[in-house]
């Protein structure tokens, strides 16, 4: 694959990134460094190698779902910041 400004233009373009003549330069020389870095793992014999799905062989430990007291609306509400009748309130975070 060849790796030139035109490539870094349209990856910079899906990324919404953009870029002065030197970092382009710069980044035309990181991605030609990463394709021949993958280009030579494309050399290694993988047939009898599995998959990894995990990074360790720990497993997690979890603990049986046990049905217990919970908070009356009322003592939950009672420390709140701000509050309503019945709901906490928040500030916003998302606009229209």
């Amino acid at each position: 694959m060849k790796v030139d400004k035109t490539l870094v233009d349209k990856v910079a373009n899906l990324a919404k990134l953009e870029f002065d003549e030197v970092a382009k330069e710069k980044m035309v020389s990181d991605m030609d460094k990463i394709i021949t870095f993958i280009d030579k793992l494309e050399e290694l014999d993988t047939q009898d190698v599995a998959p990894l799905v995990y990074m360790s062989e720990e497993t997690n430990v979890l603990r049986a779902d046990v049905v217990g007291e919970h908070s009356a609306k009322e003592a939950a509400l009672k420390n709140a910041p701000q509050k309503d009748s019945d709901y906490f309130k928040v500030p916003k975070v998302l606009k229209k």
